[in-house]
Parts: C-alpha cells; structure tokens; sequence
C-alpha cells in the first residue's frame, strides 16, 4: 500500500491522533435558548464528523464569559451546566474513536452582535434586544459595531482568570485538548494587533506587551490543565492591513506560547480589519502556517480552502504543516476521511460496522478476451 502521510497518526503529549484529517472549530449560532448550553444539534454536527473519521474533532468557539460571545446564539463554558451538557457529545466523539478538542474564545469588541443566520438583522445587537456593553483593548470600535470599552488592570485579570476557568471545565467534561481563539479579530486578537490596541501601558505598544495578555492566558490554562494536556493556539497570520499584525509577528509570537506552554499553532488570517482584500484560494492560507513553522520551530496546522484528499495529503506529505483543518469541505461531506483513505489508497480500520455497505469498492477488472 502506498505511504500516506494525512493517514499517519500524530501524538501530542500522550494523546495520539489516528490521522491528520482534524475538524476545524465551525460556529453554528443554534443555542435557542440563549443560555450557551449544546444540545442534540452539536452532538449530530460534531458527531457526524467523528463518524466520519476525522482524527479530531474541535467544537465551536465556545464563551469563556457571558459577555464573551459573539452572539447569544452561541455556546459557552463559564457554567457546570454547559459542561455536563458537552461531557455527552465528547463521550460520542470518543466512542467513534476521534479525539475531541475546545476552543475557548472571548470576542471581545466583535461580542453582542446578530447571528449569522434566522433574521435579518446585522451589526451590534441593542440592550433592549438582548446586547450588553463590548470591551476591547481600546475603545476602538470594529467598523459598524458599537464601541468597546476599554479593559482595565482588573478587567484584565478577570478575562485571564475567565479562560483558566473555562479551561478547568473543558476537562471535567473530557476534552482531549483546548484551543486558544487568537485570531479572527476577537479579544486576543484585538490585543495582538496594532490597529486594534492603542493602550500605553504594559498591554500596549511593543510587540511583548501586546501578546503579553496571550500568554498570561497560555500559562494561565497550562497551569489548570496540567502537562497531560495538549494547548493549541489559533493565530491569524495577518490583517491584511498596512501597520497591522502580520506573519513575522505571528511566528515569534507563537514561539513565545510555546515556551509559555502551547504545543501546536492552527494558522488562519484575517478578521480584525473590515474591507481588505483578502486572495482567496485554494489553500490560500497554507504559507503562512508554513511560515510560522519554519520560522518559529513549532509544529502547525493548514486551514482553509482545503477541498479535496490530494490536497490535503500534499500539504501534510511535504511538510508545510503537520495536519490539516477542514471546515466548509466536512459540511458539505462529514466523511471526507473516509472518501481520503479510499481516493489515496490508505489502509484504515475505523469505517463505521453500520456503515462497511457503503464502502467504496475497487472497480473489478475487466477479463481480457481470449
């Protein structure tokens, strides 16, 4: 059988993931009630991909604080009541043989705005219908929204305390691994950024003191998790804006997570400026988490436009991560593990037994005639 790099397993401290294949965390803005509890939709969505073959599966952008969601549509960890109810969709991801990972995020001045979908509203969501008051590292508004408020000393000190807590909780309900949201113009991403962060104090300014909020929080969380546990961080690489955040930054800020106790780098871009001009295409983000890695020495993962098994298995074979993220591509096809082993000749033995009928079959040879 051919060697196939995307089927090789990869082992972060002591946990070993059966493939490259990893499911990028995807917001579904579907908690009814408001309350950031998950239910039956998560665990079809998150489990369907489990079933799949994915070898890790990473829920949603999930609030470490009520004020940390991006809408009141979203799911959270600030409660034990949110944690029992992620405990049952780790517990199937688990029994379909995947790993299952968080990501905490606050999204600070991009919080208390309308979901995506079930309305016609956008922007900033007003008190009177649900919103609450933004904060940020600098009262800066994103373009359209409502502007934050800028966090103080003890602001601060809350939100790092918030994710060390959310952390803790992702644990009690089995999580294999947490994620760091740090990218997409959310809070630490808002600290990071120069165009977002105007503070003169020890959080604003040089490069150190704007990622010094990132790595409270990465110490922070390494500390409640222990050293079993593995910690990604999501960076995005630039803003695509003149003066703003950019590749160089990211890379040697994702080398001083890993030396504050972050284990692997989920590289995408964007999210903090509105209007640029972003080059989308196939794998469109792929340099910048080759970059990072070359750069800072720290292992990473691709998301991003990534569509079809030979383009994953190019992009982990050659080196320029060591897995790959999917997201729209596991919406439109939950199995696409699966249909990779197949389409790439990899030998697997986690095909669902309810589902070994509807393996893809090697086409029978046609008889030479005599």
């Amino acid at each position: 059988m051919p060697h196939v790099a995307l089927f090789e397993p990869l082992t972060l401290r002591g946990i070993t993931f059966r493939n490259r294949v990893w499911v990028a965390p995807m917001c579904q803005y579907s908690i009814e009630k408001k309350d950031g509890v998950p239910g039956d939709w998560h665990l079809v969505h998150l489990g369907s991909m489990a079933r799949g073959g994915a070898g890790l599966v990473v829920a949603e952008a999930s609030a470490v604080s009520p004020e940390g969601r991006i809408s009141d549509a979203d799911t959270g960890l600030w409660n034990d009541e949110q944690a029992d109810a992620w405990s049952r969709i780790v517990d199937f991801i688990h029994s379909q043989g995947a790993m299952a990972g968080i990501q905490l995020a606050h999204a600070g001045r991009k919080a208390s705005v309308w979901p995506e979908w079930g309305h016609d509203r956008h922007g900033t969501m007003e008190p009177e219908e649900g919103g609450w008051q933004t904060v940020s590292a600098s009262a800066l508004a994103f373009d359209g929204y409502h502007p934050p408020v800028a966090l103080d000393a003890a602001g601060i000190a809350g939100v790092i305390a918030e994710f060390g807590k959310a952390a803790s909780r992702a644990l009690d309900a089995g999580f294999d691994l947490v994620e760091l949201h740090a990218a997409h113009g959310y809070l630490l991403h808002q600290f990071l950024s120069p165009l977002s962060n105007q503070r003169d104090d020890e959080y604003g300014g040089a490069l150190e003191n704007r990622a010094r909020l990132l790595l409270k929080v990465v110490e922070e969380i390494r500390r409640v998790i222990g050293d079993a546990v593995p910690l990604l961080v999501r960076f995005s690489a630039t803003d695509y804006a003149p003066g703003g955040w950019d590749a160089a930054q990211t890379a040697t800020v994702a080398g001083w997570a890993a030396g504050a106790g972050a284990d692997f780098f989920d590289i995408s871009s964007g999210g903090n400026v509105s209007g640029v001009l972003i080059p989308l295409g196939p794998g469109y983000q792929v340099p910048f988490a080759h970059y990072v890695k070359t750069k800072a020495g720290v292992a990473v993962n691709a998301v991003g436009l990534i569509t079809t098994p030979a383009q994953a298995e190019e992009i982990v074979s050659s080196g320029q991560a060591d897995a790959v993220m999917l997201g729209r591509e596991l919406l439109r096809d939950p199995h696409f593990a699966l249909r990779a082993a197949h389409e790439l000749g990899a030998t697997i033995d986690y095909w669902p037994p309810q589902y070994r009928r509807g393996r893809w079959l090697e086409p029978t040879p046609t008889p030479t005639p005599a």
